[in-house]
């Protein structure tokens, strides 16, 4: 059986050159808006601060997704958490007035903050505070519900600058994870294997843009914005780990380049996007070849980010990306946020995603 696509199916095509640029970004949210205070990102790591995403639009609100932190503060591995309710959480001592509010809050569809008692997979118990939040679609729907929880002891029970700093941080990965999920608009729920995987990578892919801001902040004189060849290697890495199979060589040549929080959340998830793409569809009934991934500074300013295979190529006939599919969907976003200016280079013998970011984008 045929694999679900994100974006077209590879196949032999004549060479071509076509030129798809976003334009209009002047309405769309800003990034570096939402994230400008970066005090708010001390806490937000693997191990201090979990995430997890539950499905707004499937019965009983399944979990679709957690981090890392999630699986290290409660001892549940992610396969464990994925499908189930939040509530499993709960125990015999769980303040069930807590536990009303948020089904109540839930249930209408609004945000809600409260100091929960929940038991690990161990059975001991741990004090959480919890911010739970809808991400809606462009009717106002919601069609996932964040959850930002963090570990608090009894002396940091009544910590409002703890509080204040968690609920800045929440309304900022609302903001990016809503750019991101809203590109599902009326598509029924329920994943397959497929979907929950990118789901899972467009989220790490976010994280480590959050962990290189935090090490901005502390390398300010050395890098006086976000790394984004830094960036862009990591979440690469990790593609190539879980797309990869034998056979096929991940080569990369990255310039190193200071850019600004709105930029490097968009140019990561982009390349995210592209990087997949290849790995999963130019080699089908190939056993070898070669993914390569470049990004430049240009001459006259901001930069070019190459992705390039030497497999099957893509057919003549469909578009890239494809506005038909979830991937297709957010690329577009990203470009238009980016004002950049996506050319697919079509070939017998592979493909080249050209992407140029002009440089009053990522300057900063």
């Amino acid at each position: 059986m045929a694999p679900d696509r994100e974006f077209p199916a590879h196949g032999t095509a004549q060479p071509e050159a076509n030129r798809a640029r976003a334009s209009g970004a002047s309405g769309s949210r800003k990034l570096a808006a939402v994230m400008e205070d970066s005090a708010a990102l001390e806490g937000f790591s693997r191990v201090r601060v979990a995430v997890v995403l539950a499905d707004a639009r499937a019965e009983d609100h399944p979990i679709v997704y957690v981090n890392s932190a999630f699986e290290r503060t409660t001892g549940y591995s992610r396969s464990a958490a994925i499908g189930r309710n939040c509530r499993f959480l709960q125990g015999e001592d769980t303040d069930k007035d807590a536990v009303d509010r948020i089904r109540h809050a839930v249930a209408d569809g609004r945000d809600v903050t409260v100091d929960l008692l929940n038991y690990r997979a161990d059975g001991s118990p741990f004090m959480n505070r919890l911010i739970i939040a809808p991400i809606s679609d462009s009717n106002g729907k919601p069609i996932f519900f964040l959850g930002i929880q963090k570990e608090i002891y009894a002396s940091e029970a009544e910590e409002e600058q703890a509080h204040g700093l968690l609920r800045m941080l929440h309304e900022r990965v609302q903001g990016d994870l809503a750019m991101v999920l809203k590109q599902l608009g009326q598509e029924v729920s329920g994943y397959d294997t497929r979907a929950a995987e990118d789901m899972n990578r467009r989220l790490e892919c976010l994280q480590l843009a959050y962990e290189s801001m935090q090490l901005a902040d502390r390398q300010q004189d050395i890098h006086p914005g976000i790394d984004l060849g830094s960036l862009l290697s990591r979440a690469a890495a990790a593609i190539a780990h879980h797309e990869g199979r034998p056979g096929i060589r991940y080569v990369q040549d990255i310039d190193p380049i200071d850019v600004n929080l709105d930029a490097a959340v968009r140019i990561s998830l982009l390349m995210s996007e592209v990087l997949s793409n290849a790995f999963r569809h130019a080699f089908e009934r190939v056993d070898e070849g070669v993914v390569e991934l470049r990004m430049t500074k240009l001459a006259a300013g901001g930069l070019r980010l190459t992705i390039g295979d030497d497999g099957v190529g893509l057919p003549a006939n469909e578009p890239f990306p494809n506005p038909e599919t979830v991937g297709g969907r957010l690329m577009a976003t990203l470009l238009d946020g980016l004002e950049a200016t996506l050319t697919p280079v079509r070939g017998a013998a592979g493909t080249v995603v050209m992407i140029d970011v002009p440089v009053d984008i990522v300057e900063l």
